[in-house]
């Protein structure tokens, strides 16, 4: 009989309730602790491919499940790249001698940096909508459950007919209780309607002392083996484990009704005080955290402070100032040794001590620019990249010179300063001969833009000639025609690069719906349309295209082997077996097709490469 008086909580259990629940606001948050806890646990990767290749799979699992992971790794995959970063530099400092000269240390291309940020982007683009969905169902709920209310409400209203009416108004205990996830702003106020209107209903009953005693009997047992759960989390030792599985007992005690008037204190209190020790041990856990954090950020400041307090006046030879690398390098090798400051701090002092040392090897460089006489050797470097530039300004391969003259200006910028009275007539003559080039590839550029235009407004004009194509036309007219318009279709030129594969997909969909229209399973004819969407394609996704075809090839065979192997277990002893085994074969024989198709397109590519 526990379900039929729900509950009588009185205002200050429920405000006790809300106070034991509610994590204080300068405490972390659990999504904060999950992320923290993660953060301990996880296991780094070694390099930043794997990490890259760490959050790619993360990516595939629950929101839920790696919230705080990707961040963490994203964090680590930057650690890396800086780690190699400052070996890269300090080896290259290192490998300087006073006899040889001294170029610009070049910061090394981070060529995975693209493939992270657009896992970063796939991730955030699932969590957003991880997140509005989780909203929708809680609002949905949230409605559900003041509709329940309602429905309450005009049961209390009929107090002629509560008796004949208690079945109903069980049902909608029953449905509100079902009903679960709603927002968090929300919660204590349905929760006092809802206890109103249950204690309404049942005072209107005038339920017999008998009926409440028992009610408040097995209210008493499920309170009691609550307080016992909890009681045990104190000595769980994953504190934040143990938080959560409090907040899901506070959820059951909320379900219960009441216990004797005599009784509700003391087991209120009991559950409260283990309730305490909870939340005591899971404040003192972040406390700790939170101590090492500052711990790691005051020896971080003060590394921050050496580094900043470096007098470079007093750095007058180069053994001084090999000296003083050393010590910033010893530095920078102790600032890896240390552990995270609190988030909101730690990427300022990274910035700082960046800096710092950003501005060390500054000095160093332009001190050591300073007392060697590489002015001569550059501008010799200089004239010989304008003989360079002269020898190809009046070539007309444009793309292959272009790449050329590029790499031209590139070696340009990495040769330092050449004498004062050199400097604006060597420059001068080598623009000149890079505009000529460039000026002369810009008017043949125009012309080819033309052509491209034109032959995009041809394509264009087919396109829309597929999209009208008459559907009334016999099947063998209609693949004549189809056939006549892919013909048409490749004998066109190139259109505008940054238009060609938008085109080109949009050609293949329109011919698929027409083959698909009319069945037609015509190998050639699905080759042909093939063909077009890949004729033109740059090697590389040529080649992703491939891989994927043959991945796909792979695929279907395991698929088909798995068929025959079912295929062999079978009886064809009943008419039924007869169907399925039929059903069976004609799935083989069509992945058979399937898998000669795709190798038919593995060859078109290989042509096209």
């Amino acid at each position: 009989m526990t379900e039929l008086k729900d509950s009588v909580m009185n205002e200050n259990e429920i405000v006790e309730l809300e106070s034991v629940i509610v994590v204080d606001s300068g405490q972390v948050t659990s999504d904060t602790t999950s992320e923290d806890i993660q953060k301990e646990e996880l296991s780094f990767p070694a390099t930043r491919i794997e990490v890259i290749e760490q959050i790619e799979r993360a990516i595939e699992r629950e929101v839920s499940e790696v919230r705080g992971e990707i961040e963490q790794l994203k964090q680590h995959y930057y650690k890396l790249r800086m780690q190699e970063y400052e070996v890269a530099r300090a080896e290259y400092e290192t490998s300087q001698t006073e006899e040889e000269e001294k170029t610009p240390f070049v910061v090394p291309v981070d060529d995975l940096e693209e493939r992270l940020k657009a896992a970063i982007q796939n991730y955030k683009e699932k969590k957003a909508k991880y997140l509005a969905e989780q909203e929708q169902q809680r609002q949905a709920n949230l409605a559900q459950k003041q509709a329940v209310l309602d429905e309450m409400s005009q049961l209390i209203a009929d107090a002629d007919n509560v008796n004949k009416r208690y079945s109903e108004f069980q049902q909608l205990q029953q449905k509100f209780k079902s009903i679960t996830d709603i927002p968090a702003t929300a919660v204590t106020q349905i929760w006092k309607t809802y206890q109103l209107y249950v204690e309404q209903f049942y005072d209107m009953l005038k339920i017999n002392k008998e009926l409440r005693d028992y009610d408040f009997k097995k209210n008493l047992e499920q309170k009691t083996a609550l307080c016992e759960a909890a009681e045990k989390l104190s000595e769980e030792k994953d504190v934040v484990a143990a938080f959560k599985a409090l907040q899901r007992l506070h959820d059951e005690w909320r379900e219960i009704g009441p216990v004797d008037r005599e009784l509700r204190e003391s087991i209120w209190q009991r559950f409260k005080d283990a309730s305490t020790e909870v939340n005591r041990r899971h404040q003192k856990h972040f406390e700790d955290i939170k101590a090492k954090e500052k711990e790691a950020e005051e020896a971080k400041i003060a590394i921050c402070e050496k580094a900043e307090a470096v007098d470079f006046e007093t750095l007058t030879s180069f053994s001084a100032w090999e000296e003083k690398t050393k010590e910033i390098l010893n530095l920078q090798a102790e600032w890896k040794t240390l552990g995270f400051a609190s988030h909101k701090i730690n990427t300022q002092l990274f910035e700082r001590f960046r800096k710092a040392c950003d501005n060390f090897f500054t000095k160093k460089s332009e001190y050591y620019k300073e007392v060697k006489d590489t002015f001569t050797s550059n501008l010799e470097a200089k004239q010989r990249l304008c003989e360079k530039a002269e020898a190809l300004k009046d070539s007309t391969e444009w793309q292959k010179t272009t790449e050329k003259m590029i790499s031209l200006q590139k070696e340009w910028k990495k040769i330092g300063a050449v004498p004062r009275k050199y400097s604006d007539s060597i420059w001068k003559r080598f623009v000149s001969a890079c505009d000529y080039f460039f000026e002369k590839k810009s008017e043949a550029m125009k012309q080819q833009n033309e052509e491209e235009a034109k032959n995009l407004e041809a394509k264009l004009a087919i396109l829309e000639k597929l999209k009208s194509f008459d559907e009334s036309l016999d099947t063998s007219v209609a693949e004549t025609e189809l056939r006549s318009i892919i013909a048409e279709w490749n004998s066109i030129g190139f259109v505008p690069f940054k238009e060609k594969d938008k085109l080109n997909k949009a050609f293949k969909s329109e011919l698929d719906k027409q083959f698909n229209r009319l069945n037609i399973k015509n190998k050639s004819a699905r080759l042909s349309a093939y063909e077009t969407s890949i004729r033109g394609g740059n090697s590389g996704k040529l080649y992703s295209e491939r891989e994927k075809l043959v991945r796909a090839y792979d695929r279907i065979k395991t698929e088909k082997q798995t068929l025959q192997n079912n295929l062999g277990f079978l009886s064809a002893s009943s008419k039924q077996g007869n169907t399925f085994i039929k059903e069976m074969e004609r799935k083989i024989k069509k992945l058979d097709e399937d898998m000669e198709l795709i190798i038919a397109k593995i060859e078109l590519i290989d042509k096209n490469l």
